[in-house]
């Protein structure tokens, strides 16, 4: 489906267009039928946001107003459907009504989901509690670079239809500042970058709507010390990697320097794999104890299967591999001490 003017464009441009125009990919589209993140693969993942929300919670000493677990890029609610279960099971101290659940997203509130969970467009303004954004910023748009002939960089230019791209003109002073500081090339033809700047701003202003608590992104990343030479474009459909065309027919997605967006946030925020975030909030994949499969064989089973999610959550070849942004606002970093092993 193409969406949008032909003819080429810059990165950015396309994909606004291609994910959030006009009959885009993600207005029509639930994220989940086409890529799987830690939410669909264990109701463990949203346990542990639920019970990163409780630390909040105690963190800001229980305030009387009750704390809000803001979700952006909710996709269709699936992750806070998984805190609503996990909070029913062990509610936040003094009910389950000091809880506020805001879902953020672009499309439309989908059918049947749970009334306590309000749907937004924009993140609320002025609240207190948690942001948790779980692969939202890579599929914020953004520019991409090459060195040309001569070392010159210039922004890569995309036509929509057909994902074909050609040069075009050298980038703004603002995104060259952002490459010398996070992304700097070394001139030899070819080399690629994405300017990271848009994702800093997107989550500065996401974050700045917190008061007081705890703001979160969780995502693939790397740092300035490992930039992938030739970037990290690419697009997503029906669970498999495709060319990133941007004609609206599929996800369109960017790993997130997400050292940069640390930067920008300021003092005090810290960046940890997702295995470790996860460890410090208890999953962990232990295998339960081969006594219990005679004890209980029925118990035994459920807690395998539970190691089992857990242990593909907290893989440091795969979901254990991304990397949370965490950023305190008026509080400590409310995550006990690593386990170790």
């Amino acid at each position: 489906m193409a969406v949008g003017e032909s003819g080429p464009v810059r990165w950015s441009t396309a994909a606004e267009r291609a994910l959030y125009g006009d009959g885009g990919f993600f207005l029509r589209e639930a994220p989940g039928a086409h890529f799987r993140t830690a939410v669909h693969a264990s109701p463990l993942f949203a346990a542990a946001v639920a019970g990163l929300l409780r630390r909040v919670d105690d963190a800001l000493g229980r305030p009387a107003g009750g704390v809000t677990l803001v979700d952006v890029g909710a996709g269709r609610g699936e992750l806070l459907t998984g805190v609503l279960a996990a909070l029913a099971a062990e509610p936040l101290a003094g009910g389950a009504r000091r809880v506020r659940l805001c879902a953020v997203e672009r499309a439309a509130r989908p059918a049947g989901l749970d009334e306590r969970i309000e749907w937004r467009s924009e993140v609320p303004d002025g609240f207190t509690g948690l942001l948790f954004a779980n692969e939202w910023l890579d599929n914020v748009p953004l520019d991409v670079v090459e060195t040309g002939p001569g070392g010159r960089l210039c922004y890569v230019l995309v036509d929509p239809a057909s994902g074909k791209e050609s040069p075009g003109g050298p980038p703004d002073p603002a995104d060259l500042e952002w490459l010398r500081r996070w992304w700097p090339l070394r001139g030899e033809p070819g080399e690629r970058a994405e300017i990271g700047r848009p994702r800093d701003e997107a989550w500065a202003a996401a974050a700045g709507r917190l008061t007081a608590g705890l703001a979160v992104a969780v995502d693939y990343a790397h740092t300035r010390a490992a930039r992938p030479p030739l970037g990290t474009l690419t697009g997503y459909r029906d669970g498999r990697q495709v060319p990133p065309v941007p004609d609206g027919s599929c996800d369109l997605t960017a790993h997130v320097a997400l050292d940069s967006c640390a930067r920008r946030a300021g003092e005090g925020a810290v960046l940890l794999s997702q295995r470790a975030a996860l460890r410090r909030l208890g999953v962990r994949g232990h295998r339960p104890p081969p006594a219990l499969a005679s004890a209980d064989p029925a118990g035994y089973v459920r807690a395998l299967a539970l190691a089992g999610q857990a242990a593909e959550l907290t893989d440091p070849a795969g979901l254990g591999g991304f990397t949370w942004l965490l950023q305190p606002v008026g509080i400590a970093l409310p995550l006990p001490p690593d386990p170790g092993v």
